[in-house]
């Protein structure tokens, strides 16, 4: 047993509910709350506003006392939590099951060799879902056992303040049997940055009265029943997340063809002068994206999405971006440092929200948001593989892609077109006959691009579309391979009466069968 925990001065200014005080401990007092088994829940999205102090310590315990595989739980957090905690319990055999998104490689390997039971789920179902019991519906109790909150501050009336993200925290706490909170002193209080909703369930649920990314609707802290929180913890240990990669060639190409596509959509007055809320997804092309709109002619931008990124704030003081709304703020390590230099310049253009809100599917369809995403793959007829690489090995979760791409009124995907094998910087083609695995489907996507050019396949049939996506798409090394493919489906169909989507089913995977065996996919023998 640690010695008793004192309260720092810095704990004590962000925990304004005195009554909570008794509850300050220590995170080495609290092993007993975590047997075998046990129902977890963590706040966090993206890597950021995520429980540090709590699920080290169980790593550090699990580690120096040889309980690998002996003391392991399930796990729920809003999206990917840190790379330091999640992943640590994975590589120490501390997870048993885990839903509904995930980030890392040890967690990754441990859902690939069947370790881990990974259920993968849209973002914006999986905390409904929670409150309506689907995940607990074998318990004897329909709780989690103790869910893990990271707060900033702790209001008078108990409300949790979040930090910089939101995800799931709300149904996580609904959900709860019993809380811990730790108050994060290394970082501001974010307060005043969130629009809190909680749920209610069918059929007393309420619509969600946004009319514009910049419309409150809630609170600005998580109510909490005081009586569930079992310990305060304070961490001074701030989000772990790693700097942005600069953007490539292929990632400026892609961002040109989007500008320009968004131009000509404005010139035949599909879009106004400012847009549509726009949507981007996490990685190297959503940034070049939005780093080329801080270069447009684009002004009096608003986003609606669910994560910011670096580029973000680029856009917010090119002056073109007058409000953004999301559910995390994941930034490098120097973007927070610039993000806090520079608050007073932000605060009133931010706001953060549950995940359930950023991504709630009504709202996206409504506001008309201009969705953009990035696949594993996409194939000639425009089905999207986001999930599952050769079909079979979980990358990270569906996400909100879907969230966004079936509800947005412009549903984008952008993928360099081609990645490297092994063997060939070209080896592996995004453009291929036919997914092999189906997250976004044909009747979702309105608009393919990658380096190569963009393919706008709003209102063609299946076989127009096969022709633009390979035509203006596909790496020019793989564009013969393609149409040979085509031509011969269509062949073969024509004689069955087929041809509405014509496909050699029998060797519409040829293509993965090469990179398999032979470490390329232009190493394909022909369709046979």
């Amino acid at each position: 047993m640690s010695a008793p925990a004192i309260a720092s001065a810095a704990l004590k200014s962000r925990v304004r509910r005195t009554s909570l005080y008794n509850k300050i401990a220590n995170p080495d007092d609290l092993i007993k709350l975590f047997p075998n088994g046990s129902y977890i829940g963590w706040s966090g999205f993206t890597g950021v506003g995520y429980p540090k102090m709590i699920p080290t310590m169980l790593a550090d315990h699990v580690e120096k006392n040889n309980l690998q595989g002996k003391l392991k739980y399930s796990l729920f957090v809003g999206a990917s939590s840190g790379a330091e905690t999640e992943n640590r319990w994975a590589a120490l055999d501390m997870i048993e099951r885990r839903s509904p998104h995930q980030v890392g490689k040890s967690i990754a390997k441990g859902i690939n060799e069947g370790r881990i039971e990974f259920f993968d789920k849209h973002l914006s179902m999986f905390p409904a879902d929670l409150v309506y019991g689907f995940y607990t519906k074998d318990r004897p109790k329909p709780k989690l056992d103790v869910v893990i909150v990271e707060a900033t501050a702790i209001t008078e009336t108990g409300g949790i303040i979040p930090g910089a993200s939101v995800g799931a925290t709300p149904e996580l706490i609904q959900m709860a049997d019993k809380i811990i909170v730790e108050v994060n002193t290394s970082m501001p209080s974010f307060e005043g940055l969130h629009d809190i909703t909680m749920m209610d369930l069918p059929p007393n649920r309420k619509p969600y009265l946004i009319m514009a990314p910049e419309d409150r609707i809630g609170t600005n802290y998580i109510p909490v029943d005081s009586e569930k929180i079992v310990a305060i913890v304070e961490s001074n240990y701030q989000d772990q997340t790693q700097p942005n990669n600069p953007a490539d060639a292929g990632s400026k190409a892609i961002a040109g063809h989007l500008i320009e596509f968004l131009e000509h959509e404005v010139k035949h007055g599909r879009l106004p002068e400012n847009l549509l809320p726009i949507q981007s997804g996490i990685g190297n092309i959503a940034n070049a994206v939005i780093g080329g709109l801080a270069e447009s002619n684009f002004k009096d931008l608003r986003v609606w999405t669910e994560v910011l990124q670096d580029t973000f704030l680029d856009l917010f003081d090119s002056g073109k971006l007058d409000f953004a709304t999301a559910t995390s703020i994941r930034f490098s390590p120097d973007g927070f440092k610039r993000f806090y230099d520079n608050w007073d310049h932000y605060f009133d253009k931010l706001l953060l929200r549950a995940q359930q809100v950023s991504n709630s599917p009504e709202i996206i369809r409504r506001l008309g948001v201009i969705g953009m995403n990035t696949p594993v793959e996409v194939d000639i007829y425009a089905h999207a593989n986001s999930t599952n690489v050769m079909g079979s090995r979980m990358l990270n979760g569906i996400g909100g892609s879907a969230d966004f791409l079936r509800n947005s009124k412009y549903s984008i995907m952008h993928t360099p077109s081609t990645r490297p094998s092994k063997i060939d910087p070209h080896g592996v083609s995004c453009i291929v006959p036919m997914a092999t695995h189906v997250d976004q489907t044909e009747h979702d996507l309105d608009v393919v691009v990658t380096e190569q050019g963009l393919a706008d396949v709003r209102g063609l049939s299946p076989k127009e579309r096969s022709r633009v996506i390979v035509n203006k798409c596909a790496h020019p090394e793989y564009r013969a391979i393609l149409e040979d493919y085509i031509a011969k489906a269509e062949f073969e169909c024509t004689k069955r009466g087929w041809l509405h989507e014509p496909h050699l089913l029998w060797q519409s995977f040829d293509m993965h069968k090469a990179l398999d065996q032979e470490g390329s996919m232009k190493k394909l023998k022909g369709w046979k």
